[in-house]
């Protein structure tokens, strides 16, 4: 895994950070239209300092490359709205990569993550017959065991905020957020959407598993969202399947995950919530 070794002026704390907000951690931030930059730029909005990822690598092997800057550019907006931030490069299919992410964010932020969205996703096409294991093992050392490992390590550090009700008789109020992003995408697409799959059951584990500790899990089924990935058939395909007569954007997502990360959606949990305009199955 890489870890940026010295913050760059855009991604530095500020110099009298406000000790009452809270942090987020959001994996998958390497592109500024992507789906993560959107959760991030909502979540900075409404109060929280923000650690995100990204992987440049995979970024370059994909059709539409990388985005030079990108990380600090997304950074400076977050940091103009208020939040202090830490943009980390990992390569999550190193196991040991979870650890040393919330190693960095807990030190360059000053504080336990409260918040882990997972919106990082290896995902190159391949169906049943031409998918090689290599293929099919990155994805699910992505999609999967790294969204595993960045659940269990969250758990383990996890420290509810001041003022949530301490175990006991009286129930503990829910002051934890795990938010996933999933896909139902299988056809032509079997490595992404099986792994996809997987992480929809350890997020929904950790929604009982992780209770005690006053944190809700959910999974976000977030639909076609055109972040630069479609081609103009399948773009036009997708509109006339969706009554709302529209893609998705990013910002749609990231209201859905506010909410859930605010107070006022603590009771939300163990759900898979499909936020893609009707679209059909």
């Amino acid at each position: 895994m890489t870890i940026s070794a010295q913050p760059s002026p855009s991604q530095a704390p500020s110099p009298d950070p406000a000790p009452s907000r809270p942090i987020a951690l959001i994996t998958g931030v390497g592109r500024s239209v992507g789906i993560g930059a959107g959760i991030a730029r909502r979540l900075a909005a409404s109060g929280w300092d923000i650690a995100f990822t990204y992987w440049t690598p995979y970024d370059r092997r994909m059709e539409w490359g990388v985005e030079a800057g990108a990380a600090e550019a997304i950074a400076k907006e977050l940091a103009d709205a208020g939040a202090r931030t830490a943009a980390i490069e990992a390569d999550l299919t190193d196991p040991d990569a979870p650890a040393r992410i919330f190693d960095e964010a807990e030190q360059r932020l000053g504080g336990p993550v409260t918040a882990l969205v997972l919106s990082h996703a290896e995902s190159v096409d391949s169906g049943l017959l031409d998918t090689t294991v290599e293929a099919f093992d990155r994805h699910f050392a992505v999609n999967s065991r790294a969204s595993w490992l960045l659940i269990r390590e969250y758990g383990l550090r996890f420290r509810g905020a001041p003022g949530s009700t301490a175990a006991g008789t009286e129930p503990r109020t829910p002051t934890g957020r795990i938010v996933a992003l999933t896909s139902d995408h299988t056809v032509g697409n079997l490595p992404y959407g099986a792994s996809k799959g997987a992480l929809d059951r350890i997020t929904l584990a950790a929604a009982h598993e992780l209770a005690h500790l006053g944190v809700t899990a959910n999974v976000v089924n977030p639909g076609p969202i055109d972040t630069g990935w479609m081609t103009d058939d399948l773009r036009e395909s997708l509109v006339r399947g969706t009554p709302l007569g529209r893609l998705g954007t990013p910002r749609d997502t990231a209201h859905l995950v506010d909410f859930l990360c605010s107070p006022e959606g603590q009771w939300v949990n163990g759900q898979l919530l499909k936020s893609n305009g009707g679209a059909a199955a």
